[in-house]
């Protein structure tokens, strides 16, 4: 039985999905379902989800991303290998720390991890 009221699905407009597909790939071990040309379905564990060809990616103001690290230094390198820019540096907030990135199809997510379980 589904959650009522939780998040089930999220869907996420990417310009290259064979950039985005990889990069996720290579950054989490995530497995695609490819249901034609313009999009693809993930699931990530615990979440599923898609992301569907778009002629812009996700604008910076839009929606956020953000993924939990047990390691934030480590992904900081992680995510620049693969190819994604920083788009704002480590930053400190109460209970955590976090960054920004742009995947290689243009798209900004952040990963953060707590300074509380430490």
């Amino acid at each position: 039985m589904r959650d009522e009221g939780r998040i089930d699905y999220v869907e996420i407009p990417v310009t290259d999905l064979d950039k985005t597909r990889a990069f996720f790939e290579a950054l989490y071990g995530w497995e695609f379902q490819e249901w034609g040309p313009d999009y693809c379905s993930f699931r990530d564990g615990r979440l599923d989800g898609g992301f569907r060809r778009a002629d812009e990616a996700a604008p910076a103001s839009g929606v956020l991303l953000v993924f939990y690290s047990s390691d934030l230094e480590r992904d900081y390198e992680r995510v620049q290998a693969l190819g994604a820019t920083i788009s704002q540096e480590i930053f400190e907030f109460p209970g955590g720390r976090r960054f920004h990135y742009v995947e290689p199809a243009g798209t900004e997510f952040a990963i953060w991890t707590s300074t509380e379980e430490q």
